[in-house]
């Protein structure tokens, strides 16, 4: 097991995180806690579970974030995470999608907090490795200072590792996911009173985190802060994050450095069949703002219609970026 420090964590997102995402978010920064997207415990137990819990070792520190409302399952799936290596265990609490709340859980376990600390108590039972939970200020009508208050206490009792904190509410009628992450107010002293509330339990903050100095500010406040949309957005900001969260060096002084790096990873996925697509599509906003950012972009997603490109296509994709002079090419160690 990997040892983990929740000052900075990269936050779990439907259809992002995969693997080849992680990898290369990895390469980014040596100490950011990763999470994969949200499985179910259903397909944890019964999915193709050696491709669905897949990672590269490079990955670590690595968390399972699961979706689940059932002890005894989250349990057995738990236990299966830790088997693979997986450095934490998540419950997913926050999520608001329709497809979630038929499945009963994700953001309307908020509703149910005895449940979820169940949840947490089964799961601490059967692993040894940390226990975590994220969740919304609250749902619906709820009063986030009662809410969020009793949830918090629950999980803590039952023995959780951490609460990460999405600092918004979830509207779960009347709101789509996409409006769920922009349009409830964000309200980061709700989180900064959790946690002198509650001293001993380790909150992570989460939402509208929009750079790594903004992070930094918010550790003032929290023990840790976890970046989603940005991160995977902008990803070129995840290189200030060794330098400015831990005092640690930078790996690669600029972004054409960190994507070279990832071209020994593209050929090894290729000689098992993966199309250089499925890696790339993550690289897409690697080089905003920059001069030939917008042909590198244009020249990835052509690599979608083309099956049988290959990392020399990625190769030629970065020599259209000119501009070595980014904004965050003067990082070094």
């Amino acid at each position: 097991m990997t040892e983990i420090n929740r000052k900075f964590a990269i936050a779990p997102m439907m259809k992002w995180t995969d693997r080849h995402c992680r990898f290369f978010h990895r390469l980014l920064t040596r100490r950011a806690l990763l999470y994969t997207e949200m499985l179910t415990t259903g397909a944890v137990l019964y999915g193709g579970r050696a491709r669905l819990l897949r990672y590269d070792a490079a990955e670590h520190p690595l968390a399972l974030q699961l979706g689940g409302a059932e002890p005894r399952a989250l349990a057995a799936c738990a236990r299966i995470g830790a088997d693979l290596g997986f450095d934490e265990i998540n419950l997913n609490a926050g999520c608001p999608s329709d497809r979630v709340q038929d499945g009963r859980f994700g953001a309307c376990l908020m509703a149910e907090p005895e449940l979820v600390g169940e949840c947490v108590a089964a799961m601490k039972a059967a692993v040894a490795v940390p226990v975590t939970v994220k969740c919304r200020l609250g749902i619906d009508r709820q009063n986030p200072e009662a809410a969020l208050e009793v949830f918090a206490r629950t999980v803590e009792q039952a023995g959780a590792d951490a609460l990460i904190v999405h600092a918004r509410k979830a509207w779960l009628k009347g709101l789509s996911p996409k409006e769920n992450r922009a349009v409830p107010p964000l309200d980061y002293e709700r989180v900064y009173r959790l946690k002198a509330v509650h001293p001993r339990l380790t909150i992570v903050l989460n939402g509208g985190v929009g750079s790594v100095e903004e992070a930094v500010a918010h550790l003032a406040r929290v023990d840790g802060v976890m970046m989603g949309r940005a991160a995977y957005q902008e990803p070129w900001r995840l290189l200030a994050v060794d330098r400015l969260v831990f005092s640690d060096p930078v790996r690669f002084a600029s972004p054409q450095e960190a994507a070279a790096a990832l071209i020994p990873y593209i050929e090894r996925e290729l000689a098992h069949g993966t199309q250089l697509n499925a890696v790339t599509r993550h690289l897409h906003g690697l080089f905003r703002s920059v001069r030939g950012g917008r042909t590198f972009r244009r020249k990835l997603a052509a690599a979608a219609a083309q099956p049988e490109a290959g990392a020399e296509f990625f190769a030629a994709a970065l020599d259209l970026v000119s501009d070595r002079d980014h904004e965050l090419a003067h990082m070094t160690a």
